[in-house]
């Protein structure tokens, strides 16, 4: 450890990470065995896990993810052990990840059920709706996006949710008449249920994906760009909005029953970033396809000239291996650490949105209340952005009206436009309706 020295006292403190980059997975399964942190962070925002899916350590990497180790975690450019994992191409690896990420997914879940319970039981029962209107600053997207009008229920710990927008995501969308209902009372894997109001037929949400799932979302990994979209709110500040033209005042309007006060919110930048040195020129290809077809407002599947869907993806050959020392990893700069991986392929953009919030003290429910009804029905992605942009420090009341980005070109207008607590909800609207029967192959 002649080098040792040369580092300081908190870059010396990481021997998982050091025995990581040796390889010596003898003494990082004693050093796991005595406690140490398997997911500390070094410089770099790196974890041990990190850098041993980008060192190409796979016996590192299983002994780590057998210890706990986190996925979902980021380092300082924003990219996880699955990001780094998909990039180095090995598909065991890749599925290992994806597996564990569920699993750490589930377990948090089930961790946060009581007291999400708890907080539900609290409120009283309510009826609510919220508009939603997608836009986007693509002037032949925006024509195309859809709106939706959701109304929410809650009953005890139950909640009811009906839209008319199926799905949403990565510019599909799919219309409909869905009901999803959480029935905190029952067992976790009995909780969750989504109806189809159309075809009168209902199906359980399952907590885990079928293996088959599994191997199509590596696939689907391993064939398009690695994502990571960040909403900065650090640089984020609200000020009042002002209205008239000579005699500037401070913008008021009635939002249905609700007297609120407009902010302008500043400093709203998403930060978008793809990597794509892990895909060919034919995925490229393929990819730009795609996006051209949904761009026009289509629909896109691919499959092969038989008409199935295309074999498994495999492993990509290995990059080359890393000549890197620890010691020039780790006295390099934060973040800026030598390739460990394979060379990098990275585009960056950045796009300020202008936008506004209209804030109510008449509302008569919390944001804390809200935030535990959005935890109900985070499985709709973009209400997962709504949970996001709620738990930032807004002004004081509730945001009746706001803006957010849900994609990089598409944001959403939300309108809380309808509340009212009840004595008690209809509670036969918690419950399947006697004519619907279950399909469990859609």
């Amino acid at each position: 450890m002649a080098d040792q020295e040369f580092l300081s006292t908190e870059d010396q403190d990481l021997p998982l990470h050091e025995c990581v980059f040796s390889g010596d997975l003898r003494e990082l399964s004693v050093l796991l065995r005595k406690g140490n942190d398997v997911a500390k962070k070094d410089k770099h925002g790196n974890t041990p896990l990190h850098l041993a899916v980008m060192l190409g350590k796979k016996d590192c990497v299983h002994l780590l993810l057998a210890h706990g180790a986190p996925v979902k975690v980021k380092n300082l450019a924003g990219w996880s052990p699955l990001s780094e994992a998909i990039s180095y191409g090995d598909r065991r690896t890749i599925l290992s990840l994806l597996r564990k990420f569920k699993q750490q997914l589930r377990d948090t879940m089930n961790e946060r059920r009581p007291n999400l319970l708890a907080g539900l039981n609290k409120i009283q029962d309510f009826y609510m709706e919220l508009k939603w209107d997608f836009h986007s600053w693509l002037p032949l997207v925006s024509r195309l996006l859809p709106s939706d009008l959701c109304r929410i229920q809650k009953h005890g710990s139950s909640i009811r949710f009906d839209s008319t927008l199926v799905d949403f995501n990565d510019m599909k969308w799919e219309r409909g008449d869905i009901t999803f209902l959480f029935n905190g009372a029952a067992p976790p894997n009995e909780s969750l249920i989504i109806m189809d109001n159309v075809n009168r037929v209902y199906q359980r949400i399952r907590h885990e994906e079928t293996e088959m799932e599994i191997e199509e979302e590596v696939d689907n990994l391993m064939s398009n760009d690695i994502m990571s979209a960040v909403m900065s709110t650090k640089t984020i500040t609200f000020t009042r909005a002002q209205s008239g033209w000579i005699f500037k005042e401070d913008k008021h309007e009635m939002i249905g029953p609700f007297n609120s006060d407009y902010y302008l919110v500043n400093g709203m930048v998403l930060e978008s970033r793809k990597r794509r040195e892990h895909l060919s020129e034919e995925d490229l290809q393929k990819n730009r396809a795609i996006i051209e077809t949904l761009t026009r407002g289509g629909h896109s599947q691919v499959v092969n000239g038989d008409g199935e869907m295309p074999a498994r993806r495999e492993s990509l050959p290995p990059p080359p291996s890393c000549e890197v020392s620890w010691k020039e990893y780790i006295c390099s700069e934060p973040g800026k650490y030598p390739t460990l991986g394979r060379p990098m392929v990275l585009k960056e953009s950045s796009r300020s949105y202008k936008a506004t919030v209209a804030m109510s003290s008449d509302f008569p429910l919390s944001v804390e209340m809200l935030l535990s009804v959005l935890e109900v029905i985070a499985p709709f992605k973009h209400f997962t952005k709504l949970r996001k942009f709620v738990q930032m420090k807004l002004p004081p009341g509730f945001p009746v009206k706001l803006d957010i980005p849900i994609l990089p070109t598409v944001s959403a207008k939300i309108t809380f436009q309808e509340f009212k607590f009840l004595e008690k909800a209809p509670e036969h609207l918690f419950v399947i309706p006697p004519e619907y029967r279950e399909d469990q192959n859609r």
